[in-house]
């Protein structure tokens, strides 16, 4: 063979092999690589279902599901949340219950549902609101309400030093309280709904807890002017000395500090069905306690456990201070219960960011006008046929009992209300077109106060004084009148003149029957 021609066979042979190698590399060796990679995956199967056998050792599939990390803190009105009733009904349905106590640390447990470390959580609209507008994020959604409080927060003060909240109004008074705690939230209402104008800008001694501000009541003497803003039982507490009383509780405002049950934007997004499931779950819990005197036996039991211990006594107050939602009231609340005096979320939700913005507490509301950013009522929505028990629930009132001639006279006047200065046309008792918007505005304040109103006319003392007394009665039926049209309850407003004193503006008194 002539090196011409063996040359060429050489060349033709390397293209061979180096064909059968691209091929191979191509084909062969994946195919063998993925055999081999199957077969690791087949043994580590095995090899896990192995030690699965060895470890249950004839046990069974887990009875849960999935788990839900809520998280709260010792608050006795969350005691249903600790209940066994509560855990037994999620377990039901195949969920385990993991509480999280954070100490009312209502930034930590807002940034706990932001990460993801916990999934719900119970917490105030108030604090979910100023959280919310300090992370300048919305990263949870109300889906229940959980109870109001009635009287289980209030200011209480020497009855010498501040016989009612008119006496409150001095430049060198100062609120003792805990801050962003619910106390805070309801001094703050009573700063924007009556008229302390003489206040400084930031009136309070902010403390640790409620048991600093019982220490700084007990060092505390008499003169002092100091106003304690705790709960309960440390209200029962301070009462206890004869000289303390109550100059206001949460009982006189409406949906002002209300407990809600908030989800992560991302858990209800992936886990709607089990975020219904905790809501149904919660209801058929509450139901079991509908009763005080169960509901008082498991505060009691709740609040030991948790390292606080109740008298009966105290638990009783605790539990007339709580209203806790039922059923068909968390459905009132979202509009699905016709007439209903309850108020809609989106507007509790309203009033507390306006208190909030403007006592200074926060900056800017964080939903920008959108209250229903922080709410998503499509789970209750779907629970209008759902009944918690046999018995049926009932939407309690809030009215207020009509009061005779006598009692009218008899009110203890509390305050006098923030209002506007109102202008009426020269000489009349006609309101003006801005009066009238002014006029709404405090419409609704007063519908989110449970207190009577007296509508104080005024006139000018330059004339007749028998036809400027006259003119101020009028003046005060004509708001009186427009006020009522605009919602707020005939059976607590009257309208009065009183002695022309030279002004021309209209006062508005908050009282009460005396005990």
């Amino acid at each position: 063979m002539s090196k011409g021609k063996l040359l060429a066979v050489s060349i033709v042979w390397l293209l061979i092999l180096a064909a059968g190698v691209t091929v191979w590399k191509v084909v062969f060796a994946p195919a063998v690589e993925v055999s081999l990679e199957e077969q690791k995956r087949i043994e580590a199967e095995k090899a896990r279902a192995e030690r699965d056998n060895q470890l249950r050792r004839g046990g069974t599939d887990s009875r849960y599901r999935t788990q839900v990390n809520l998280a709260l803190d010792g608050f006795s009105g969350y005691a249903v949340f600790r209940s066994p009733e509560f855990a037994d009904e999620l377990s039901k349905q195949g969920i385990k219950l993991q509480l999280s106590d954070d100490g009312a640390d209502y930034s930590a447990r807002l940034e706990a549902l932001r990460s993801g470390k916990v999934d719900m959580a119970v917490m105030t609209i108030d604090a979910l609101v100023a959280t919310s507008a300090d992370a300048g994020d919305l990263p949870a959604t109300i889906v229940a309400i959980v109870d109001e409080t009635v009287g289980a927060d209030a200011i209480v003060t020497y009855r010498d030093t501040y016989p009612n909240v008119d006496s409150l109004n001095r430049t060198d008074t100062r609120f003792v309280l805990t801050p962003d705690s619910p106390s805070e939230t309801l001094a703050r209402v009573v700063i924007s709904r009556f008229q302390l104008s003489e206040l400084e800008k930031d009136p309070f001694i902010k403390v640790a807890d409620a048991a600093e501000v019982m220490q700084k009541y007990k060092q505390a003497k008499p003169g002092d002017p100091l106003a304690y803003v705790v709960w309960q039982p440390f209200i029962a507490k301070m009462l206890q000395n004869d000289r303390m009383h109550v100059v206001v509780d949460s009982s006189r405002f409406p949906s002002a500090i209300v407990d809600v049950l908030v989800v992560s934007d991302d858990f209800i997004a992936k886990n709607r069905d089990t975020v219904a499931q905790v809501v149904k779950a919660y209801l058929k819990a509450n139901y079991a306690y509908r009763d005080d005197a169960q509901r008082i036996e498991l505060v009691v039991k709740d609040a030991a456990a948790t390292g606080t211990k109740l008298t009966q006594a105290e638990a009783t107050q605790l539990v007339e201070g709580v209203w806790w939602k039922n059923t068909q009231e968390n459905l009132a609340h979202v509009g699905q219960r016709g007439g209903s005096h309850l108020p809609h979320i989106e507007d509790m939700i309203s009033g507390v960011t306006s208190v909030l913005v403007e006592t200074g507490s926060i900056a800017a509301d964080p939903t920008m006008g959108h209250p229903n950013y922080l709410y998503n009522d499509s789970i209750l929505k779907e629970l209008a046929d759902f009944h918690p028990g046999e018995q049926p629930e009932e939407v309690r009132g809030t009215s207020m009992p009509a009061l005779t001639d006598e009692q009218w006279g008899s009110l203890v006047q509390i305050g006098t209300a923030r209002a506007p200065t109102l202008v009426f046309a020269r000489g009349t008792a006609s309101l003006t077109e801005r009066s009238r918007v002014l006029l709404d505005e405090l419409a609704g304040t007063l519908q989110a106060t449970r207190y009577y109103v007296i509508v104080r006319g005024n006139a000018s003392r330059r004339g007749n004084l028998e036809a400027n007394q006259k003119l101020a009665e009028d003046r005060a039926k004509e708001v009186e009148q427009y006020l009522v049209s605009q919602g707020v309850d005939r059976d607590r407003i009257r309208a009065i003149g009183v002695e022309p004193s030279g002004s021309t503006s209209v006062s508005f008194v908050l009282g009460e029957l005396p005990y």
